[in-house]
């Protein structure tokens, strides 16, 4: 356990499984997890705070019934009240701008909505291809679909580009989120 984070990966999971049932929602927030640990590995930032972020940002979904207006905002009263560090409870809070009612600015706010986001654009280039496999996917096809305003129409293309903000540029971001979900493509069921 991170002395920072006060709460564990494993904690972290029972509490997520707790109100999250959706398995296509507890494989997202797996999914971020990862993406979020390779992101802060990559720009020198502590790994276990980023992946707890990337690994409870959805807490609240259910409970909120995705209201954009509230989701996120209960994930951060939840993660506070448990003595999660400030820092990762404000990082959840800020992924959604809506509920959150301002535009992110540190680089930890900005990785968690852009790795959060871009990790529902790689799984549906995965979908689309016949094997559906992750490892069939290339960094470069996920960059192709980010032009593709139709194809997963509801992924923000403007919330992945905020990687560009935290010093990754497209294309790496690209190779960097799917390597890290290629390493857990089992739990993902891709």
């Amino acid at each position: 356990m991170s002395q920072d984070t006060k709460m564990s990966r494993e904690e972290a999971l029972a509490l997520l499984r707790e109100h999250v049932k959706s398995l296509a929602m507890l494989k997202h927030c797996l999914a971020s997890d990862v993406v979020m640990r390779a992101a802060a590995k990559r720009l020198g930032q502590d790994e276990d705070s980023w992946g707890l972020a990337g690994l409870l940002h959805d807490l609240d979904v259910e409970l909120t019934g995705g209201d954009m207006k509230t989701h996120g905002l209960k994930a951060a009263e939840m993660l506070a009240a448990r003595g999660v560090a400030p820092d990762i409870v404000e990082a959840i809070r800020m992924h959604n701008e809506t509920a959150a009612g301002a535009k992110r600015s540190a680089i930890f706010h900005k990785a968690l909505a852009a790795c959060e986001t871009i990790t529902g654009l790689v799984t549906a280039t995965t979908l689309v291809y016949p094997d559906k496999k992750l490892s069939s996917v290339k960094p470069s096809s996920v960059v192709k679909r980010m032009k593709d305003k139709a194809f997963a129409a509801s992924v923000d293309r403007d919330v992945i580009r905020e990687c560009e903000a935290i010093g990754i540029s497209l294309p790496e971001f690209a190779q960097l989120a799917v390597s890290a979900m290629l390493a857990i493509a089992g739990d993902l069921g891709l």
